[in-house]
């Protein structure tokens, strides 16, 4: 049973690939000829795109599954049919993301500077709006990668994902060991289901730091907070900066109370000249 999760690491990896790449390209491109142009195209590819992300993605999967399969029983006949049917459900979100960041990057003076320079639409929308209008993919992917696991691991415990005697695959393993749950061997359940929630565990904290990493008010809000930090430590004194020491502020406030208690200064000679004069 170990051995079969661990081969099955192997082809949840190719479907999440498989389905991220298709579904980045076909979407981006819709969404960047889509948003660039406009026109009765673009509504009615928003129209499409709305009604496709309305249809639960689930059902939506398993119908793409039992269109697409047809059948085939080998290794990647079942990789790319639980690609593909993955890789309709997640265009839509890479449409309106960069149909979204298109039409506001298209009105930028940048882009309107080469529409004036005589620059072809097919080099703005690559050069000037594409670069710009993806920053945000690399967030979208790893969250869609957890959410592929999800969607693999749901169709093959239904028995629309990939034929068990042409790849391991968690969803089924899952799927088999029912029965033995049922009959007080859970252990048998234990690989699969630790392996799905270990993988989408971490491909979700990994897109979680890159939202922190690429959020500027997040960014803002740390550098505040360093500056905070450093000025709490430094006390500003009559004649110049005193900073704190290894002690921290603590190591001031024990300077000040021996000052207190040592009393006030005596005079010096510079008084007692005053005192002659």
């Amino acid at each position: 049973m170990l051995s079969r999760v661990i081969w099955g690491a192997q082809t949840a990896i190719l479907v999440i690939v498989v389905a991220i790449l298709a579904s980045i390209v076909i979407g981006v491109l819709l969404g960047l000829v889509s948003g660039y142009f406009g026109g009765w195209a673009d509504r009615l590819l928003v129209v499409v795109a709305d009604a496709v992300y309305a249809f639960p993605s689930l059902l939506l999967a398993i119908l793409m599954a039992i269109v697409i399969s047809g059948g085939q029983s080998s290794m990647w006949g079942g990789i790319l049919a639980a690609a593909l049917s993955i890789t309709v459900v997640f265009v839509p979100q890479y449409f309106r993301v960069t149909r979204a960041e298109v039409v506001r990057i298209k009105g930028e003076a940048f882009v309107d500077s080469a529409r004036v320079l005589g620059t072809p639409h097919r080099r703005i929308m690559v050069r000037h709006v594409l670069r710009n209008a993806t920053r945000t993919l690399p967030l979208i992917v790893t969250l869609n990668a957890s959410e592929a696991i999800l969607t693999l691991a749901g169709l093959g415990f239904l028995g629309f994902g990939i034929e068990p005697t042409a790849a391991a695959e968690w969803g089924y393993d899952l799927n088999k060991a029912v029965s033995d749950v049922t009959s007080g061997i859970w252990w048998t359940a234990l690989f699969p289901g630790l392996a799905i929630v270990l993988v989408v565990l971490g491909i979700t904290l990994v897109g979680e730091s890159l939202n922190d990493l690429a959020d500027p008010r997040l960014r803002s809000r740390r550098a505040s907070a360093e500056v905070s930090g450093d000025v709490a430590e430094t006390s500003v004194v009559p004649g110049g900066t005193l900073t704190a020491g290894p002690a921290g502020l603590d190591d001031l406030e024990g300077w000040a109370a021996r000052d207190d208690e040592a009393g006030p200064p005596t005079s010096g000679p510079s008084d007692e000249t005053e005192e002659r004069r």
